[in-house]
Protein backbone atom coordinates (compact mmCIF):
# COMPACT_ATOMS: atom_id res chain seq x y z
CA UNK A 1 0.00 0.00 0.00
CA UNK A 2 1.58 3.53 -0.85
CA UNK A 3 1.29 6.27 1.81
CA UNK A 4 -1.23 7.44 3.22
CA UNK A 5 -2.89 11.09 2.82
CA UNK A 6 -5.09 12.35 5.25
CA UNK A 7 -7.73 15.61 4.37
CA UNK A 8 -9.27 18.13 6.52
CA UNK A 9 -10.87 20.93 5.60
CA UNK A 10 -13.92 23.19 6.05
CA UNK A 11 -15.14 22.91 2.81
CA UNK A 12 -18.40 20.30 2.98
CA UNK A 13 -19.25 18.00 0.35
CA UNK A 14 -21.85 19.86 -1.68
CA UNK A 15 -19.11 21.65 -4.01
CA UNK A 16 -16.40 19.80 -5.88
CA UNK A 17 -13.66 21.62 -3.95
CA UNK A 18 -12.96 18.49 -1.90
CA UNK A 19 -12.72 16.18 -5.45
CA UNK A 20 -10.05 18.80 -6.63
CA UNK A 21 -8.03 18.56 -3.95
CA UNK A 22 -8.34 14.71 -4.09
CA UNK A 23 -8.42 14.55 -8.12
CA UNK A 24 -4.67 16.57 -7.93
CA UNK A 25 -3.31 14.17 -5.03
CA UNK A 26 -4.23 11.12 -7.51
CA UNK A 27 -2.99 12.75 -10.31
CA UNK A 28 1.23 13.52 -8.78
CA UNK A 29 0.63 10.80 -6.60
CA UNK A 30 -1.11 7.72 -7.76
CA UNK A 31 -0.62 5.30 -5.17
CA UNK A 32 -1.47 7.22 -2.44
CA UNK A 33 -4.44 6.01 -0.29
CA UNK A 34 -6.69 8.96 0.68
CA UNK A 35 -8.17 9.38 3.76
CA UNK A 36 -11.08 11.91 5.11
CA UNK A 37 -10.58 13.02 8.52
CA UNK A 38 -13.92 15.24 8.26
CA UNK A 39 -14.53 17.82 5.82
CA UNK A 40 -17.08 19.41 8.22
CA UNK A 41 -15.10 21.71 10.41
CA UNK A 42 -17.35 24.77 11.64
CA UNK A 43 -16.55 27.12 8.04
CA UNK A 44 -13.37 29.35 9.06
CA UNK A 45 -12.69 27.58 12.54
CA UNK A 46 -9.17 27.25 12.65
CA UNK A 47 -9.31 26.35 16.69
CA UNK A 48 -11.83 23.34 15.82
CA UNK A 49 -9.78 22.15 12.83
CA UNK A 50 -6.68 21.95 15.02
CA UNK A 51 -8.29 20.08 17.35
CA UNK A 52 -9.44 17.65 15.02
CA UNK A 53 -6.53 17.15 13.35
CA UNK A 54 -4.74 16.14 16.78
CA UNK A 55 -7.46 13.97 17.56
CA UNK A 56 -7.88 11.98 14.58
CA UNK A 57 -4.03 11.64 13.58
CA UNK A 58 -2.60 10.26 16.48
CA UNK A 59 -4.35 6.83 15.48
CA UNK A 60 -2.40 7.03 11.61
CA UNK A 61 0.35 5.11 10.83
CA UNK A 62 4.34 6.86 10.79
CA UNK A 63 4.62 8.39 7.45
CA UNK A 64 0.95 8.95 7.13
CA UNK A 65 0.77 13.13 5.27
CA UNK A 66 -1.72 15.14 6.91
CA UNK A 67 -2.97 18.20 4.51
CA UNK A 68 -5.58 20.39 6.62
CA UNK A 69 -6.86 23.25 4.69
CA UNK A 70 -9.24 25.70 7.09
CA UNK A 71 -7.76 29.04 5.50
CA UNK A 72 -9.80 31.92 6.10
CA UNK A 73 -6.39 34.43 5.38
CA UNK A 74 -6.35 32.52 1.70
CA UNK A 75 -4.44 34.82 -0.52
CA UNK A 76 -3.42 37.11 1.94
CA UNK A 77 -0.32 37.53 4.45
CA UNK A 78 -0.30 34.41 6.29
CA UNK A 79 2.37 31.73 4.67
CA UNK A 80 1.71 27.91 3.38
CA UNK A 81 4.20 25.43 5.78
CA UNK A 82 4.85 21.97 5.65
CA UNK A 83 5.73 20.67 9.61
CA UNK A 84 7.33 17.21 10.30
CA UNK A 85 7.21 15.70 13.58
CA UNK A 86 8.47 12.03 15.09
CA UNK A 87 6.03 10.28 13.18
CA UNK A 88 4.19 12.40 10.49
CA UNK A 89 4.09 15.41 8.20
CA UNK A 90 1.60 18.27 7.98
CA UNK A 91 0.46 20.57 5.13
CA UNK A 92 -1.61 23.89 5.59
CA UNK A 93 -1.69 27.78 6.54
CA UNK A 94 0.29 29.12 8.94
CA UNK A 95 -2.30 30.14 10.95
CA UNK A 96 -2.58 28.07 13.78
CA UNK A 97 -4.31 25.03 12.13
CA UNK A 98 -1.21 22.57 12.51
CA UNK A 99 0.29 24.00 15.56
CA UNK A 100 -1.69 20.91 17.79
CA UNK A 101 0.97 19.20 15.38
CA UNK A 102 3.75 19.46 17.97
CA UNK A 103 2.13 18.82 21.20
CA UNK A 104 2.00 15.71 21.26
CA UNK A 105 5.37 14.49 19.27
CA UNK A 106 8.37 16.44 18.79
CA UNK A 107 8.78 18.89 15.73
CA UNK A 108 11.46 17.94 13.93
CA UNK A 109 11.59 20.34 10.55
CA UNK A 110 9.27 22.75 9.09
CA UNK A 111 9.18 25.09 6.39
CA UNK A 112 7.37 27.70 4.41
CA UNK A 113 6.33 26.44 1.10
CA UNK A 114 7.64 29.00 -1.10
CA UNK A 115 9.33 26.81 -4.00
CA UNK A 116 7.09 27.57 -6.81
CA UNK A 117 7.66 24.58 -9.46
CA UNK A 118 6.11 22.63 -6.64
CA UNK A 119 2.76 23.40 -7.18
CA UNK A 120 0.19 23.73 -10.03
CA UNK A 121 1.78 26.08 -12.95
CA UNK A 122 -1.54 28.55 -12.19
CA UNK A 123 -2.41 29.47 -8.07
CA UNK A 124 -5.89 30.85 -7.78
CA UNK A 125 -6.23 33.91 -5.02
CA UNK A 126 -8.74 31.78 -3.37
CA UNK A 127 -7.66 27.83 -3.38
CA UNK A 128 -4.44 27.40 -2.56
CA UNK A 129 -5.48 23.64 -0.98
CA UNK A 130 -6.07 22.65 -4.26
CA UNK A 131 -2.84 24.64 -6.11
CA UNK A 132 -0.21 24.22 -3.22
CA UNK A 133 -1.23 22.38 -0.51
CA UNK A 134 -2.50 19.11 -2.37
CA UNK A 135 0.90 19.74 -4.82
CA UNK A 136 3.09 19.73 -1.97
CA UNK A 137 1.57 16.90 -0.19
CA UNK A 138 1.80 14.47 -2.93
CA UNK A 139 4.90 15.95 -3.54
CA UNK A 140 6.26 14.97 0.16
CA UNK A 141 4.16 11.24 -0.13
CA UNK A 142 6.55 10.50 -2.73
CA UNK A 143 9.86 11.27 -0.37
CA UNK A 144 10.69 14.84 -1.73
CA UNK A 145 12.14 16.52 1.60
CA UNK A 146 10.80 19.42 2.83
CA UNK A 147 13.84 21.51 2.97
CA UNK A 148 13.36 21.43 -1.07
CA UNK A 149 9.93 23.21 -0.41
CA UNK A 150 11.38 26.61 1.11
CA UNK A 151 13.18 28.11 3.72
CA UNK A 152 12.70 27.34 7.42
CA UNK A 153 9.62 28.52 9.24
CA UNK A 154 10.56 28.40 12.87
CA UNK A 155 8.05 31.04 14.71
CA UNK A 156 4.97 29.27 13.39
CA UNK A 157 1.70 30.63 14.67
CA UNK A 158 0.14 29.03 17.64
CA UNK A 159 -3.45 29.17 19.14
CA UNK A 160 -3.14 30.71 22.31
CA UNK A 161 -5.69 28.52 23.65
CA UNK A 162 -3.53 25.14 23.95
CA UNK A 163 -3.70 24.29 27.61
CA UNK A 164 -5.30 25.86 30.46
CA UNK A 165 -4.18 28.83 32.88
CA UNK A 166 -4.04 28.63 36.27
CA UNK A 167 -4.96 31.72 38.83
CA UNK A 168 -4.90 30.68 42.34
CA UNK A 169 -7.59 28.03 43.28
CA UNK A 170 -9.22 28.18 39.47
CA UNK A 171 -7.58 26.24 36.23
CA UNK A 172 -9.63 28.20 33.21
CA UNK A 173 -10.11 26.57 30.28
CA UNK A 174 -12.23 26.53 27.08
CA UNK A 175 -14.62 24.82 24.73
CA UNK A 176 -12.85 24.31 21.84
CA UNK A 177 -15.34 22.15 20.02
CA UNK A 178 -18.77 21.00 19.44
CA UNK A 179 -19.49 17.61 18.11
CA UNK A 180 -22.32 16.64 16.40
CA UNK A 181 -23.59 15.52 19.53
CA UNK A 182 -23.81 18.96 21.05
CA UNK A 183 -20.94 17.53 23.91
CA UNK A 184 -18.70 20.76 24.41
CA UNK A 185 -15.11 19.23 24.43
CA UNK A 186 -12.38 21.06 26.65
CA UNK A 187 -8.76 22.24 26.50
CA UNK A 188 -8.56 20.56 29.89
CA UNK A 189 -6.67 17.17 29.46
CA UNK A 190 -7.39 14.74 32.32
CA UNK A 191 -3.94 14.60 33.36
CA UNK A 192 -3.49 18.18 34.05
CA UNK A 193 -6.98 18.67 36.08
CA UNK A 194 -6.16 15.58 38.32
CA UNK A 195 -2.81 17.20 39.22
CA UNK A 196 -4.70 20.62 39.64
CA UNK A 197 -7.55 19.17 41.99
CA UNK A 198 -5.80 16.18 43.71
CA UNK A 199 -8.09 14.11 45.88
CA UNK A 200 -10.02 17.36 47.01
CA UNK A 201 -13.84 18.75 46.00
CA UNK A 202 -13.88 20.53 42.60
CA UNK A 203 -16.78 22.59 40.76
CA UNK A 204 -17.07 22.23 37.57
CA UNK A 205 -19.05 25.88 35.76
CA UNK A 206 -19.35 27.45 32.88
CA UNK A 207 -22.73 29.15 31.87
CA UNK A 208 -25.51 27.64 34.24
CA UNK A 209 -23.66 24.59 34.54
CA UNK A 210 -22.20 23.21 37.95
CA UNK A 211 -21.02 19.96 38.78
CA UNK A 212 -19.06 18.77 41.65
CA UNK A 213 -18.88 15.02 40.55
CA UNK A 214 -16.68 13.09 37.47
CA UNK A 215 -19.02 10.84 35.50
CA UNK A 216 -18.07 7.32 34.06
CA UNK A 217 -20.39 7.59 31.24
CA UNK A 218 -23.21 9.62 29.58
CA UNK A 219 -25.57 7.42 31.28
CA UNK A 220 -24.66 8.01 34.77
CA UNK A 221 -27.19 11.10 35.50
CA UNK A 222 -30.91 11.18 34.56
CA UNK A 223 -31.70 11.56 30.70
CA UNK A 224 -31.62 15.20 30.34
CA UNK A 225 -29.04 16.11 32.87
CA UNK A 226 -25.70 17.67 32.49
CA UNK A 227 -22.50 16.12 33.07
CA UNK A 228 -18.69 16.24 33.00
CA UNK A 229 -16.57 13.42 31.79
CA UNK A 230 -13.30 13.11 30.31
CA UNK A 231 -13.76 11.82 26.19
CA UNK A 232 -12.25 9.37 23.93
CA UNK A 233 -9.62 12.27 23.14
CA UNK A 234 -8.55 12.72 26.98
CA UNK A 235 -10.36 16.18 27.50
CA UNK A 236 -13.21 17.24 29.81
CA UNK A 237 -16.25 17.48 28.32
CA UNK A 238 -19.55 18.73 29.19
CA UNK A 239 -22.38 16.89 28.20
CA UNK A 240 -26.05 16.22 28.73
CA UNK A 241 -27.15 12.47 28.92
CA UNK A 242 -29.63 12.14 25.88
CA UNK A 243 -29.49 15.39 25.26
CA UNK A 244 -27.23 18.13 23.58
CA UNK A 245 -25.26 20.25 26.09
CA UNK A 246 -24.73 22.93 23.39
CA UNK A 247 -28.21 23.78 22.49
CA UNK A 248 -29.54 23.47 26.26
CA UNK A 249 -27.02 25.34 27.64
CA UNK A 250 -25.91 28.02 25.13
CA UNK A 251 -22.65 26.79 24.86
CA UNK A 252 -20.53 27.73 22.25
CA UNK A 253 -16.98 27.17 20.79
CA UNK A 254 -14.65 29.47 23.10
CA UNK A 255 -16.67 29.26 26.02
CA UNK A 256 -14.81 29.64 29.14
CA UNK A 257 -14.70 26.27 31.68
CA UNK A 258 -13.51 27.10 35.14
CA UNK A 259 -12.64 24.16 37.83
CA UNK A 260 -12.64 25.58 41.16
CA UNK A 261 -10.40 23.66 43.85
CA UNK A 262 -12.87 23.76 46.76
CA UNK A 263 -11.29 23.83 50.25
CA UNK A 264 -11.90 20.52 51.82
CA UNK A 265 -14.36 20.00 54.36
Amino acid sequence: MGVIITLTTDFGTRDAYVASMKGVLLSLCPSATLVDITHEVPPQDIRAGAYLLDHACRWFPQGTVHLAVVDPGVGGARRPIAVRTERHTFVGPDNGLLSRAGVRERVLEAVQITERRYALPEISRTFHGRDLFAPAAARLAQGLSLSALGPPAPDRVQIPDLKPTLSGHVMTGSVIHIDRFGNAITNILEPDFRAFVGAGPFEVTTRSIRLTVLSDSYDAVPPGAPLAIFGSGGELEISVNSGDASASFGIRGGEPVHILKMPSV
